[in-house]
């Protein structure tokens, strides 16, 4: 009985002394671990924290930006001007031309064009132009190039490209309204698209013909015109203190009063931030003003015809554009011919630059 006894106690104490074994065991390895644990843990939350600073951050500036835009967006309200080609053109801006880093000297714009290899006689041949040659003011020294010829091409190198891209927009939205028209369903999307363009081109009663008829380019030949009519091949004070390439009129908003405006007239002619800008606003005019309704209906004709447009024969509905009508008309027919300007009426944008400009 005493050796079975003695047997269970010393069983018993082996079996007490790998218990304590093991939880030293479990002990010793739950420090060691412990603090590296820990210490992840931490680092974790730091990382966390670093996180969501730097969100909360991003996120205040987000608010911060936004609405310096809503105040920039109130201030440019105020300015717009009242006459509806002028919609959605962000446009108006006042600068000081002789602080204005933005305008370039005719000498370095020549020698950028000529390192870009852009010249009029390679466009004429190619029947392609680099958007990237774009420019958002006139060079003031544009009117001090004795050579006529040479002013000319200077003035031509300059607006060719804002031109064609803004003709390119209308294309592209042209196309797309053809495929819309062909559909046998339409969704909202198209919907949607629909509504804006029927805002955007003045049309009340949601008529798809007018729109087609509104929505379509001004030949290239026809703006290039114009432009060296309206601004003296660029070197009137209306093109150089604000980029009015078309000496459009407005009675409210930005606008540079002409120094011989009879006493009876309160007109002012349109002033716009860039360039680019009066192109577009040129293009909303003769797309949907109603004086110039036939324009629009001949360009419709010629579209059905022959796809093709002809400057020299719209040229003869644009008399109420100016008011020495006809001889308005006739004067840019000679503008056009003496200096070939329908060559550069099928000139299209490098692929590489519709790409660069998120066009395609």
């Amino acid at each position: 009985m005493k050796k079975e006894n003695f047997k269970k106690k010393h069983d018993h104490s082996n079996l007490n002394f790998f218990k304590t074994l093991l939880t030293s065991l479990v002990i010793i390895l739950i420090f060691s671990v412990l603090p590296n644990s820990v210490s992840f843990i931490k680092n974790n939350l730091k990382s966390n924290e670093v996180v969501f600073n730097s969100s909360k951050q991003s996120f205040d500036k987000i608010l911060v930006d936004q609405k310096k835009i809503n105040e920039k967006n109130k201030d440019l309200v105020k300015n717009r001007l009242t006459w509806n080609i002028f919609d959605d053109i962000d446009v108006f801006g006042k600068d000081e031309d002789d602080q204005d880093p933005q305008r370039l000297s005719a000498s370095t714009i020549e020698e950028l064009f000529k390192e870009n290899g852009y010249n009029l006689e390679t466009v004429k041949k190619t029947k392609l132009v680099n958007v990237g040659n774009q420019l958002t003011k006139l060079p003031k020294e544009l009117k001090n190039i004795e050579s006529p010829k040479k002013r000319k091409k200077l003035f031509i190198k300059i607006v060719l490209p804002l031109i064609i891209e803004e003709n390119l927009k209308i294309r592209f939205d042209r196309k797309k309204l053809f495929k819309i028209l062909n559909k046998n369903n339409t969704t909202q999307r198209d919907k949607d698209w629909l509504g804006l363009k029927f805002k955007q081109y003045g049309i009340k009663q949601k008529d798809l013909v007018k729109l087609k008829i509104r929505m379509d380019e001004i030949p290239v030949s026809l703006a290039i015109a114009q432009a060296a009519k309206e601004t003296g091949w660029g070197s009137s004070r209306f093109a150089q203190e604000g980029n009015a390439l078309f000496g459009q009129w407005t009675w409210s908003g930005e606008g540079i009063k002409p120094l011989d405006l009879e006493k009876d007239k309160k007109h002012k002619v349109a002033k716009f931030k860039i360039l680019k800008a009066s192109v577009r606003a040129y293009q909303r005019n003769l797309n949907t003003h109603s004086s110039y309704e036939e324009f629009r209906i001949e360009r419709a004709i010629q579209r059905d015809n022959e796809e093709k447009l002809d400057s020299l024969k719209l040229v003869d509905y644009l008399q109420k554009y100016a008011e020495t009508g006809k001889e308005y008309t006739e004067v840019l027919k000679k503008i056009i011919n003496q200096n070939s300007l329908t060559d550069f009426d099928d000139v299209d944008i490098l692929p590489t630059s519709l790409k660069m400009k998120n066009l395609i």
